[in-house]
């Protein structure tokens, strides 16, 4: 596994999100908690809602757009929501945020 540095930690507010831009598309970074983050792909496959602008609690992420709840560990939908989205492993190091770059490049475009 080749691991990419992404950016420090604090560049990503508690309980929020910031955009990692790929040449496929972007990828949803979340931090849950201080020394808590995830990512995942930033397009709800409901109506395509911006992730990244979700409410985030517990370590899951609420859509926009009609409130869909995704499971950050797992990518699926809670509820009786059926969907998933897809989720990358990121580690943390010395404050760094690493994430699988192999997992990145292999994501599909579709």
């Amino acid at each position: 596994m080749s691991w990419i540095d992404i950016g420090h930690v604090d560049d990503v507010p508690l309980r929020g999100a910031r955009l990692l831009k790929t040449h496929i598309g972007c990828i949803a970074v979340f931090r849950t908690a201080e020394a808590e983050v995830f990512a995942a792909s930033n397009s709800c496959p409901h109506k395509g809602g911006p992730l990244s602008e979700g409410i985030v609690h517990g370590q899951s992420v609420t859509c926009p757009l009609h409130n869909w709840v995704f499971d950050l560990n797992t990518g699926e939908a809670q509820g009786a929501d059926e969907g998933r989205i897809e989720t990358y492993q990121v580690r943390l190091e010395g404050g760094r945020i690493l994430i699988d770059g192999d997992a990145v490049a292999r994501r599909s475009a579709a």
